[in-house]
């Protein structure tokens, strides 16, 4: 029998006798054990080490500078620069004094990014609202914790969580900091892992702190009615959606409507806009007004500048005479991001493994873990006082025969015999003994004595109130419930984002902003778009075309009307007729695969009014097939301007007609043949991108050549070319009845 291979043994080996003069050797390894072995251990080092906050609100970057600057004693100290920090905080962060940087402005009051900020900082850190204010090197600003870091600290050194050791094993720092809050729910937090990602927007601390509260009483109160919505640090409102924000709170994922707060200024004739949403910045605002109005569509604006000042954020637009602020506002809320949506994913890491909770999840995950947080606490402090009574007991036995205990230590004649000495003479242990033996002699006295035979009671009455407290969960909840509240009387602020209800909106409605007015419009064979009033074509109809082009299409309509144009690779492209401007019938009009922004060698081939969308689309190809596809299937809910797949791609299109209701056609194929059928033979299709059925049968060197109404052709027999069913092959066109094709 052959010898069984290793596995090592089946992964093929690759030399090369001669890279560079020297011997080379080259393995091949299979991707899953590449992944296996170098992709897994960074993802999860990602998940879990770097991107995704845990229970306590914090990633772990964040979690290191805090600690750090607890350990530089700047929680009670004076500021410090900013480098001195960033350089402390890299003996527990390997990352490099730029993330760590950049970690602290994020933390700051000066950047603004957080409701409660951590960081007390001085000097420039840039704004959160501002993508070009850039914050000030290291080296010039200076730092300090701010007086809620006192809520993250003050177990700490309490046993309240444990400590590991940092990437070098030369110290120790807390895996979690026993944070005194939902610090989750009141700080706003963004990261993206691997395969996964985490966006925590922020609540208001006092309505954190009730629901808090609230959860602890009852835990299935009505969250909704008390975390009443996001707060965030750069104001504006947040547009109250009752449905999706229960959604949130239920699931954790979902979106929130948010927009900023202008004021009119009517001595000016101005808009002040003071507070934008927290997704967006000045600079893209100002991008996107300036690209509206360059376009044309925005002309009620004289000027549009930033007067953002050490007084705070102000963007100032100069109006014309006669502009109805609010209408202009509303319309800026729908075409900039002065209106965004932020995203909800309430990803966080529970003991290790990432969870996406809703806010009941998320304090149900938090008051258990704060919880233990408070045992451990109080076992901490039982433990502390149980050792001193301990020693109170060695004493107590000591001061019953002082004289003894002088006796024993006089008569000792070396001092490393006391301890023990004394051990023997009261029956104490060496902990005991210890803490007797340092006893200083002016201290044996009666009064002495007395206080600390009272002291051990105490300690008795405090040791049994403890116990109590750790095996009670209802006063472990009524203890948690003190602290949130403590919390919220110090730190507690009104709401910066206020709640609008959507019935308070005045919402804008491009059509109202739009005048109607009958128009012609006219399309040419190679692709120049006319729209024009009916005076102007009194006073001249004559259109103006270009050389070998000329009329492919007119319609008469309004100026409010939808219009869609099909090319030639399938697409179809939507707008209104109001976006084009009024033309004569001298001029050529808008060349429209420029206008569009068509891609290259891509035409027109039809222009379709949609109405209501009521009706279909008849689109007849080469081979002879038809699809009948309900215009419907072309509306869309959003702005969208471009729509791919707008008919099939097997067979060159030969023709594209709306239809509002059956009627007969005529078929023409190059042979030359004619088929006349009528449409309700043709059953609708429920995707653009059909084929169709066959409607004519061809043979192999011809094709369909064009499709027309029989009322706009000139057969004169019809019954020779009707047809019954399809597909029909139909029937050689005669003389009398083909001067349609001679013209083509």
């Amino acid at each position: 029998m052959p010898k069984k291979k290793t596995p090592d043994e089946n992964k093929p080996k690759v030399n090369n006798p001669n890279v560079m003069g020297l011997r080379a050797e080259v393995l091949e390894q299979l991707i899953t054990d590449t992944m296996e072995t170098n992709f897994m251990p960074y993802a999860m080092s990602v998940i879990l080490s770097r991107a995704i906050p845990e229970i306590d609100g914090f990633k772990p970057s964040h979690r290191k500078l805090l600690y750090t600057m607890y350990k530089m004693g700047l929680l009670t100290g004076a500021r410090t620069k900013s480098a001195n920090i960033v350089g402390q905080t890299m003996r527990l962060n390997p990352h490099g004094d730029g993330p760590i940087y950049d970690t602290m402005v994020r933390l700051s009051k000066g950047y603004g990014a957080l409701l409660h900020p951590f960081v007390d900082s001085k000097g420039n850190f840039g704004k959160v609202y501002s993508r070009d204010m850039a914050y000030a090197a290291s080296r010039y600003t200076e730092a300090k914790l701010s007086p809620i870091c006192q809520e993250l600290f003050r177990d700490l050194d309490q046993d309240a969580v444990d400590f590991v050791d940092n990437y070098d094993n030369t110290m120790k720092e807390p895996s979690l900091l026993p944070t005194t809050y939902p610090n989750l729910l009141v700080s706003a937090n963004q990261g993206i892992a691997v395969g996964m990602a985490s966006q925590l927007c922020g609540f208001n601390l006092a309505e954190v702190c009730d629901a808090t509260v609230a959860y602890l009483k009852n835990p299935a109160c009505d969250l909704s009615s008390i975390l009443v919505g996001p707060d965030f640090p750069t104001g504006g409102e947040v547009i109250y959606d009752q449905a999706a924000l229960e959604e949130v709170y239920r699931t954790g994922r979902g979106s929130i409507k948010i927009r900023g707060k202008y004021r009119y200024v009517k001595s000016e004739n101005l808009v002040e806009i003071y507070e934008i949403p927290y997704t967006t910045t000045v600079e893209a605002i100002l991008d996107k007004v300036a690209e509206l109005i360059k376009s044309g569509k925005l002309k009620e604006i004289n000027d549009m500048r930033d007067e953002t000042d050490l007084n705070g954020l102000k963007l100032t637009i100069d109006l014309k005479r006669g502009v109805d602020p609010d209408k202009l506002m509303a319309r800026l809320y729908k075409s900039t991001t002065l209106q965004d949506s932020i995203s909800c994913n309430f990803n966080v890491l529970i003991a290790g493994t990432p969870k996406v909770l809703g806010v009941r999840e998320l304090l149900e995950e938090w008051c258990a873990w704060r919880t233990g947080c408070v045992r451990r606490r109080v076992y901490f402090t039982l433990g502390k006082k149980k050792d001193k009574l301990h020693l109170l007991k060695g004493l107590k036995r000591i001061l019953l025969d002082i004289d003894k205990a002088i006796t024993i230590i006089r008569e000792t004649e070396n001092e490393a015999d006391v301890v023990p000495n004394l051990m023997i003479g009261f029956g104490i242990d060496q902990i005991q003994a210890e803490y007797v033996a340092e006893i200083r002699l002016r201290n044996i006295n009666k009064e002495y004595i007395l206080k600390r035979v009272q002291e051990e009671q105490a300690l008795r009455d405090e040791i049994d109130d403890l116990e109590d407290l750790v095996g009670d969960p209802r006063r472990i909840k009524k203890l948690i419930t003190g602290e949130l509240e403590a919390v919220k009387k110090k730190y507690g602020q009104p709401r910066l984002t206020s709640i609008v209800y959507e019935h308070e909106i005045t919402a804008y409605n491009e059509e109202d902003e739009t005048p109607d007015y009958p128009v012609t419009v006219f399309l040419s064979r190679h692709g120049y778009f006319k729209k024009i009033t009916p005076q102007s074509l009194r006073m001249a109809d004559v259109q103006k075309y270009k050389e070998e082009d000329g009329p492919s299409q007119s319609f008469e309509t309004t100026n409010r009307a939808e219009v869609m144009f099909f090319t030639n690779r399938q697409q179809v492209y939507k707008c209104r007729l109001s976006e084009f401007d009024d033309s004569k019938a001298s001029l050529l009009g808008d060349y429209l695969p420029s206008r569009l922004g068509m891609d290259q060698e891509e035409s027109v081939v039809r222009m379709i009014l949609p109405g209501d969308y009521s009706g279909a689309l008849l689109f007849f190809f080469e081979n002879g097939k038809a699809a009948r596809v309900d215009l419907s299937a072309y509306a869309t809910t959003s702005n969208r301007r471009k729509l791919t797949g707008a008919y099939s791609d097997k067979s060159p299109l030969s023709a594209l007609l709306h239809l509002t209701e059956d009627r007969e056609l005529a078929l023409y194929s190059t042979e030359p043949r004619a088929l006349i059928f009528n449409t309700a033979l043709l059953s609708p299709k429920s995707t653009r991108t059909t084929q169709g059925v066959q409607v004519m049968t061809l043979k192999p060197k011809y094709h369909l050549s064009e499709v027309k109404p029989v009322e706009d052709t000139s057969i004169t027999n019809l019954p020779r070319y009707r047809c019954r069913s399809i597909p029909a092959a139909g029937a050689l066109l005669k003389e009398e009845d083909g001067e349609q094709m001679r013209l083509l």
